[in-house]
């Protein structure tokens, strides 16, 4: 049997951490903590856990988990975030490729709780995630805050039975703050990149996410939350394209 290394990048997770520590218990040789200077009780939540604790000043959720992923000790990664834990479906599959491993990675579904409610359409469900890997088979990659781990060309990867379970906003509030949050972080990725904003994606970008989601995707079938998660998807677009041209065009 392989020995695998559970990685997780934490600030101010006390809600959900033990959660996740707990699910990883009987899956997990070692347990790496990188947490960015946490001001509530995860310290003491990781202290209390068989854990290895480090705290690293925060650079990106990108530049944090491929942090964490080095700081590793086995050759095989299970990356998590710390409001994440293991459907107990998913912790056999793991166990079970720990077992025979076969692909260079692995995938799951996510399946992401909002405001108490599970989520089963829009763009959150099937929320496709490689989270189990080969050390050095690839790295974090993509525009701060949207961050996936990439396989080098030519690697192979397979697909885990079970669901990573995600608790990833408590209210409405919490999820409007996220959004103006992130449009913030995405449009000053954007802006890095060199990648435009204009009118045109200002108006259209934001109306397709929206019926994307909504429409092709079913979001209509969970409810009145569904339909919420697809209006701020919306938002969270247009944020994005609003700040990013307002960025170029302030640009000294």
């Amino acid at each position: 049997m392989i020995k695998l290394s559970a990685v997780i990048i934490t600030y101010n997770e006390e809600e959900h951490l033990e959660k996740c520590l707990r699910s990883l218990i009987d899956v997990a040789d070692e347990i790496i903590v990188v947490d960015s200077f946490s001001t509530d009780k995860t310290p003491e939540i990781c202290n209390s856990f068989n854990v290895t604790f480090h705290q690293h000043a925060f650079e990106g959720y990108i530049e944090q988990k491929n942090y964490a992923v080095w700081l590793a000790k086995h050759n095989y990664i299970l990356s998590l975030d710390g409001d994440e834990a293991l459907s107990e479906t998913l912790k056999t599959s793991i166990l079970n490729v720990k077992n025979n491993w076969q692909f260079d990675g692995y995938y799951c579904n996510r399946l992401n709780n909002y405001c108490g409610q599970w989520i089963k359409h829009s763009d959150w469900y099937p929320d496709k995630k490689l989270r189990l890997f080969k050390k050095e088979s690839g790295e974090w990659k993509g525009i701060n805050p949207h961050d996936s781990y990439k396989l080098k060309k030519g690697l192979t990867s397979g697909k885990l039975q079970g669901d990573l379970l995600h608790w990833i906003y408590r209210d409405y509030s919490e999820h409007n703050l996220k959004v103006e949050k992130f449009s913030t972080i995405a449009s000053q990725a954007y802006y890095k990149l060199g990648k435009k904003s204009s009118i045109w994606k200002i108006l259209f970008r934001p109306t397709w996410a929206f019926f994307k989601a909504y429409f092709l995707r079913f979001g209509f079938l969970d409810g009145l939350n569904g339909l919420i998660i697809c209006v701020q998807t919306y938002n969270v677009t247009f944020l994005k394209y609003v700040k990013l041209y307002r960025l170029w065009k302030t640009k000294p």
